[in-house]
């Protein structure tokens, strides 16, 4: 008789079986502190990197290097980047062709990733913002898909995504589904309530940003500071363990070594649901 292996507290699995941290390292706005900080959190125990092709806001080639340098096995980390089209990029700093086709610029700009992150397979490409145009955005998903059937990248996704129109036309435009929404997760559109119904609907890994900076009133609340006190955790750790619970994967990109090993900690213990439902009120 065998028995079940135990839930992995740290990872979950994708639709497509790719095991995914459940608290993602990120890497903007870190410029030349970005090999630093990787590196940090990789030895602090964080397995999942979350970089972008983009020089205005991130230094990818940075985050290769704190990858390098922490000498952890490629195989126990999640490395994930994205595709920015030009309207997100600084024009003197661009990592392809501008003058390119869309598909090409795709391919470009992910043969860089590969470079900067020391890797010939990523285990996701996010495109970075919806392209306006729909002809445009399936281009540039097609591109992608290309890369997932060569082997170069097993998961794809869509950031900055907050039109619930738009995912379900690409949903449904698209060969292979997208696997991740990640989106700034904030009360301005409403804790993306239909995108994430959407997500569990179909199976998408849902991940936030400015999870921590862009709610300040949700962290105190007195719901939120009434857990903290119960669970003696901090407002952040009560707000990343109820997204944890509710399969959502929280980006942190702090630069505290204490705020690193906090956010950690919140693989560490559970609410009770009741107190999760308390949280599901305010959002």
């Amino acid at each position: 008789m065998t028995t079940a292996a135990a839930p992995d507290p740290r990872h979950r699995l994708t639709r497509d079986g790719v095991r995914m941290p459940r608290l993602l390292y990120g890497t903007a706005w870190k410029k030349e502190r970005t090999a630093h900080w990787v590196e940090a959190a990789l030895r602090a125990g964080f397995d999942g990197i979350d970089t972008a092709c983009q020089p205005r806001h991130y230094d990818e080639a940075g985050a290769g290097a704190g990858v390098v340098a922490s000498q952890r096995p490629r195989e126990t980390l999640y490395l994930q980047t994205k595709f920015t089209p030009l309207s997100g990029q600084d024009p003197a700093r661009l990592p392809y062709d501008p003058q390119a086709p869309l598909a090409a610029q795709v391919a470009q700009s992910f043969a860089v990733s590969q470079r900067h992150l020391a890797t010939p397979r990523i285990d996701a490409l996010l495109l970075h913002s919806p392209l306006r145009d729909r002809t445009g955005l399936r281009t540039v998903w097609q591109a992608m898909e290309a890369l997932a059937d060569a082997g170069s990248v097993s998961l794809i996704g869509i950031s900055n995504c907050y039109d619930p129109a738009q995912l379900d036309a690409l949903w449904r435009d698209a060969r292979i589904k997208p696997a991740i929404v990640q989106n700034r997760f904030y009360a301005d559109t409403g804790y993306d309530r239909d995108i994430r119904a959407f997500c569990r609907a179909n199976d998408l890994v849902y991940q936030s940003f400015w999870t921590l900076s862009a709610n300040p009133q949700l962290l105190s609340s007195a719901t939120v500071l009434a857990l903290a006190a119960a669970y003696e955790r901090t407002p952040p750790q009560i707000l990343f363990r109820y997204l944890v619970q509710r399969d959502v994967v929280p980006l942190t990109g702090t630069t505290s070594l204490r705020h690193l090993r906090d956010g950690l900690d919140v693989l560490g213990f559970a609410l009770e649901e009741r107190d999760a439902r308390a949280i599901d009120a305010l959002l």
